[in-house]
């Protein structure tokens, strides 16, 4: 089963230690599974957990090392076989209307070992069955009736880390996922990329024809998550959330509660519907500082008393102290009338993003003026 992320570096092996090694851990010594929330982003709650090999009973740690190390030695079927039935060992006590997600390797589905995991569950409602990407698909039809087989004892089929490697269109069209994971290169700073973000949406837009489900992964800034329920991505994971532990943990009070109390977006006709959280300051010292402890971070608004916005600065106006006010406007303000308030700014500012408040005039975030631009766009063409 392998898995992306963590551990330390590879650390060097002889043949005959790495040949010891993985016929130990083969027989499922010194191997265990974590286990990593998938959240609802429209209930936060935790619908789902994806299981991950780890290796503590070794002096190497990292599961790409023990996997490469695995299909170097031929011994890549036993190895996932042995971290599949070490995940679904606490299959039985899985919370009620959660799923659990599995890591196969394309190669090996048709494999005996793995197949023979399959026969002992039985039925496979639940389960999850990703395809990674450690190797290309050499012949999907050579997968089909693996594929169909799983699907018939009811589990789902997932493409893992889509936007990455193999996982092009031609993979997506022919294995027909039920759950389309998006890559942690895709999600990184979403919320500061437009490409991204259109990327993203183009594989929503895919995944609802489809009947699909879109998750990202490897969210591990808040504002990345915010991007992403803004662009209506269903289910999430990373770091942010929870990071992958024992069965079955729950993610933070505070931060399920902040999903789940969100306002619905309503035909996306208002600001309310492009808001994006921004990292703020009190002062323009306090707004340089944000600037040196986060070199990506493109813009901080200065805020006054009662959370009342002022203006936003980028790195240059916080470093000199060069203030221009800001535009405000209410959350519920449409964005038609935002854009047109917005063309009455001095030039330098027309195209600074508007700093939106709620009705008692504190600050709630920032849209940003090229997704105005493109949300009306897009409505006019409706």
């Amino acid at each position: 089963m392998p898995s992306v992320g963590g551990g330390e570096s590879a650390l060097e092996h002889t043949a005959d230690e790495w040949d010891a090694q993985l016929a130990c851990a083969c027989r499922g010594d010194g191997l265990e599974a974590a286990y990593q929330p998938i959240v609802s982003t429209a209930q936060g709650t935790v619908v789902g957990y994806e299981a991950l090999a780890r290796f503590p009973g070794y002096s190497e740690k990292n599961p790409e090392a023990w996997f490469a190390a695995a299909r170097t030695r031929g011994k890549s079927a036993q190895l996932e076989s042995m971290a599949l039935r070490t995940a679904l060992k606490g299959r039985d006590s899985l919370p009620t209307n959660c799923f659990l997600t599995l890591n196969v390797s394309p190669e090996l589905l048709f494999s005996q070992d793995v197949r023979s995991v399959w026969s002992e569950e039985g039925d496979l409602s639940g389960l999850v069955i990703e395809l990674t990407e450690q190797s290309p698909i050499d012949s999907y039809l050579k997968l089909e009736p693996d594929l169909n087989q799983l699907r018939a004892a009811g589990a789902l089929i997932a493409i893992d880390d889509a936007g990455a490697g193999y996982a092009g269109l031609r993979h997506l069209l022919s294995l027909r996922p039920s759950m389309i994971k998006v890559d942690r290169d895709l999600i990184q700073d979403v919320d500061r990329d437009e490409t991204k973000r259109a990327l993203i949406e183009m594989l929503g837009t895919f995944a609802s024809r489809v009947d699909a489900w879109i998750l990202a992964e490897g969210v591990e800034r808040e504002g990345e998550l915010d991007a992403l329920v803004a662009l209506g991505v269903p289910l999430v994971q990373g770091y942010y959330l929870a990071r992958p532990g024992p069965p079955w943990a729950s993610i933070d009070v505070g931060l399920a509660h902040r999903l789940a109390s969100r306002q619905p977006v309503i035909d996306g006709v208002t600001v309310r519907a492009l808001l994006e959280n921004a990292t703020t300051a009190t002062s323009v010292e306090h707004a340089a500082s944000c600037f040196t402890d986060d070199p990506k971070l493109s813009l901080v608004v200065l805020l006054q008393n009662h959370q009342r916005p002022v203006a936003v600065l980028d790195e240059n106006a916080a470093r000199f102290g060069v203030l221009s006010q800001g535009m405000r406007v209410n959350v519920d303000t449409s964005i038609s009338e935002a854009l047109a308030r917005s063309m009455t700014r001095d030039e330098p500012h027309r195209f600074e993003p508007l700093l939106v408040t709620d009705n008692a005039g504190r600050f709630v975030g920032i849209a940003r003026m090229e997704r105005l631009i493109i949300a009306l766009s897009a409505s006019t063409l409706q």
